[in-house]
């Protein structure tokens, strides 16, 4: 008897040092701050997790990123009185994403209001996604999320949806460019846990992603025939000239003196017949944020004037882009070039 105890309780020490093994294998395989994460161990054998990097994570312009889109989401669903905090405890049950969604898109999403059950949350995840994908996949967006990520509560599933939904939408926010992040991909393979390293981009240059969505004429006239978009710039001059002209004023560079906003206000109010109280604006606008405040505000005249909303952003038009500054211009050149 004491034998058969003996021989159980060595093949018991050996069956633990094997454990210890096992686990030393893949502890070293590992970064420090990945050792001993549950849900790694309980990967299916050839199954693969993702992890973003501490480093990446406390890195400046990630965490910018992070506040730019938490700004925006708040911003947009402040009627729902919807206060987000942190994204992934608080966009992963498809709640957020359902509100968020429905009001940028004005599409009403045909699922259940509230559900706690994780199968629920995970249909509203899939009726969410679908749509989104519906529309960003067309325009060539890498698809990089899905249920079962932003579910999980993957950070970087969840900004690179959106990244990809700002973007198509116009948000009126800059997002900060060439923002990347490590990712930590752990695999199972015969038991073991092995891990390779991968750079994920989540912002390229504000121009490039946009312009998966903006590609109209004056992409046209940049790409092909530069000759022809100096016609459509001494058009525009000629315009704009016309109606400045009665202020004394005028323009000789579309790009650079229409970029603080100053010239957009003064040209709306000439075109619609009114003054415009100098308190709605900055007349000499110092900050970058200032001259977005006036290219905003001329904006908003524009559309009470009739206009739909005006593809470029104001970051864009302050930031001297030539095609958004194009793209406003020729639309007050529309509707007002038979305007005396």
């Amino acid at each position: 008897m004491a034998g058969l105890l003996c021989g159980t309780k060595r093949k018991k020490q050996v069956s633990d040092l094997q454990e210890e093994e096992k686990h030393a294998i893949n502890t070293t395989l590992l970064p420090p701050s990945m050792e001993g994460n549950p849900e790694d161990s309980q990967l299916e054998e050839s199954a693969e997790r993702s992890i973003l990097d501490p480093s990446s994570r406390d890195d400046p312009k990630f965490k910018e990123l992070q506040k730019r889109l938490i700004d925006w989401i708040n911003d947009e669903l402040e009627d729902e009185r919807i206060i987000v905090k942190n994204l992934e405890e608080d966009l992963y049950d498809g709640q957020v994403l359902q509100k968020l969604f429905e009001k940028l898109s004005g599409w009403r999403l045909n699922v259940a209001e509230v559900t706690q059950s994780e199968a629920g949350q995970k249909q509203k995840l899939q009726m969410v996604l679908g749509a989104a994908n519906q529309l960003l996949r067309p325009h060539g967006w890498d698809i990089d999320w899905s249920v079962d990520s932003i579910h999980s509560k993957n950070l970087v599933a969840i900004m690179s949806l959106l990244v990809g939904l700002a973007m198509h939408f116009q948000a009126p926010i800059r997002l900060p460019e060439h923002v990347s992040v490590q990712l930590v991909l752990v695999k199972k393979r015969e038991g073991v846990l092995h891990t390779t390293h991968v750079t994920k981009t989540l912002t390229t240059t504000t121009e490039m992603m946009m312009g998966r969505f903006e590609r109209d004429a004056f992409d046209t006239l940049l790409d092909h025939a530069p000759d022809k978009l100096n016609v459509v710039r001494m058009s525009l001059l000629t315009f704009v000239n016309k109606h400045l002209n009665k202020l004394n004023l005028e323009v000789t560079e579309l790009e650079s003196q229409f970029a603080d906003g100053v010239y957009l206000v003064l040209l709306m109010g000439l075109l619609e017949g009114y003054f415009v109280p100098l308190y709605n604006f900055f007349l000499t606008p110092e900050s970058f944020e200032q001259k977005v405040h006036n290219v905003t505000f001329a904006f908003e005249l524009m559309q009470d004037g009739g206009l739909n909303k005006p593809k470029a952003r104001p970051e864009d038009v302050v930031n001297l882009n030539i095609k958004s500054t194009l793209r406003v211009l020729y639309n007050l050149f529309t509707k007002y070039k038979d305007a005396e």
